[in-house]
């Protein structure tokens, strides 16, 4: 074999590893996003063989939104400083475990300990399998590509968790939807060796920013917990109110501890790239995503009468269109830039909204919501592969890991406050119109005004955001001339 051959035969061989290391993080990537959805349709079950209140049933999901919302930055920065590969490993280790736990719980205390574990274990994990995604791949039409998989396994995800979970609670036992996670664990823990390759970004120095780390988790984790409490307790009760101000302080400390740390959590340099930082108002936005989810299951269930399983079916029109959209998409971002497809999504996805505002009481899936799936599918498409994209666009090998964290953090900031706005939004909504007709405030036609509400107000702020990341994100020319992205990157 000559020296060419030896080459091609190497270059071949990187490139099929390149593949394999991408399917180790998706289905690493993939149980973390179940794991969001996966528990709704279980609590009941849950709540009877567990012995949890009513109030304190919420916790099953807060626990692990906490920690999941909260820690993303702080697992970005470590996977730079300790070692990507090494932090994947670590929070893969720790979700699994926290999964076994959580399957085995005994009460109410139990199964929230094994929740939030869940949910910390989640935030090593996925910043750090993100950034790994990053540095395997070339940016151009190879990263495209592989950030349009990882945006359709994760909008995949919440759907794909409603059916599984409603199927593994009726056949078998809730406790499935928890032990499902520890053989996918194990597999991925055995391959990551010798599929992905170990990396650190490349720092000028090891040190730890330990003041803005507590900072900046504690305040994300407490603005986390203060959009719940404020679902439940009102905006402007004293204690949101109280939760807010503290968060807010919080996060103040750590821009000013940022701004003078000489090897800071979050290199405040990072928002001086207009594309960074509208990926990332984009991300934040993308929680509208969520939200139609959320109401569109509650529509489903509480006034059409669908079973779990079959809403979970009935989401299967948006995951697929989201899916084969994103193949589409990945190969349009170097041709045409991230700013007209993130603003054309947006907007596709105000449309989807504005459609599901016309849903009767007395609807039907095919002929009242089929279709504005279908579109919200052809909006979040370009939405999530364009903040992917954008979100590492002049992102230096130091930064990587920090930058897929803060991706993370926003898109876990936008889905918590937007899912707090909708639950403010449709109760207030039905229990207002059923004081003005003398009706039930959780009948069909009251719940039906509070939804129409939802996504009134859901689809005009898809248009704000329609607006606000297009103004933000660069054009293709000055990302490709100040940042080398896409094709002029790979050329390099």
């Amino acid at each position: 074999m000559n020296a060419v051959e030896a080459t091609a035969e190497a270059s071949a061989e990187l490139d099929t590893r390149r593949w394999w290391a991408l399917a180790t993080l998706v289905m690493a990537q993939l149980v973390t996003i179940l794991d969001t959805s996966i528990v709704t349709v279980a609590l009941p079950s849950m709540q009877e063989h567990l012995g949890f209140s009513d109030s304190g049933l919420q916790w099953v999901v807060t626990a692990y939104t906490i920690l999941f919302g909260g820690v993303l930055l702080l697992g970005g920065r470590l996977a730079d400083v300790q070692g990507r590969r090494l932090v994947f490993m670590l929070g893969l280790g720790i979700f699994t475990a926290a999964s076994l736990f959580a399957g085995l719980s005994w009460d109410d205390a139990s199964m929230i300990v094994g929740r939030a574990v869940q949910g910390l274990g989640a935030a090593l994990l996925v910043p750090a399998a993100l950034s790994i995604l990053v540095s395997t791949f070339p940016a151009g039409k190879e990263r495209n590509l592989a950030l349009g998989v990882w945006s359709a396994t994760s909008a995949a995800g919440g759907s794909l968790g409603l059916i599984l979970g409603g199927v593994l609670t009726q056949e078998v036992s809730w406790r499935w939807i928890f032990f499902i996670n520890v053989p996918v664990g194990v597999v991925v823990l055995l391959l990551s060796p010798r599929m992905l390759a170990e990396g650190r970004g490349l720092l000028a120095h090891r040190r730890f920013d330990f003041a803005g780390a507590v900072t900046i988790t504690s305040g994300l984790m407490l603005l986390v917990y203060a959009t719940t409490y404020a679902a439940s307790h009102g905006w402007s009760s004293g204690g949101t109110i109280a939760l807010l101000a503290i968060s807010a302080a919080l996060l103040a400390a750590f821009v000013l501890i940022e701004s003078f740390s000489p090897a800071a959590l979050l290199p405040l340099r990072l928002f001086r790239l207009r594309t960074l930082s509208g990926a990332n108002v984009a991300g934040v936005f993308a929680g509208v995503a969520l939200s139609a989810f959320f109401v569109g299951t509650l529509y489903m269930q509480l006034v059409l009468g669908f079973s779990p399983i079959r809403t979970g079916l009935g989401f299967l029109s948006m995951t697929i269109t989201i899916v084969l959209a994103a193949g589409v998409v990945q190969s349009l971002v170097i041709r045409v830039g991230i700013r007209p497809l993130v603003s054309i999504g947006f907007l596709l996805v105000a449309g989807g909204l504005f459609w599901l505002a016309q849903v009767p009481v007395d609807g039907q899936y095919w002929s009242d919501v089929f279709g504005p799936f279908v579109l919200l599918g052809l909006g979040l498409a370009p939405v999530y592969v364009g903040q992917q994209v954008g979100a590492q666009v002049g992102v230096t090998p130091e930064d990587e890991g920090i930058a897929a964290g803060l991706i993370g953090t926003s898109q876990q900031l936008g889905a918590a406050l937007l899912v707090a706005l909708a639950t403010t939004l449709y109760t207030t909504g039905a229990q207002n119109f059923a004081t003005d007709h003398g009706l039930a405030g959780t009948g069909a036609e009251a719940l039906t005004h509070g939804f129409t509400i939802v996504f009134y107000v859901f689809s005009a702020i898809s248009v704000f955001a329609a607006i606000a990341t297009g103004l933000l994100i660069e054009s293709r020319e000055r990302e490709q001339t100040e940042v080398g992205f896409g094709e002029a990157a790979s050329a390099r």
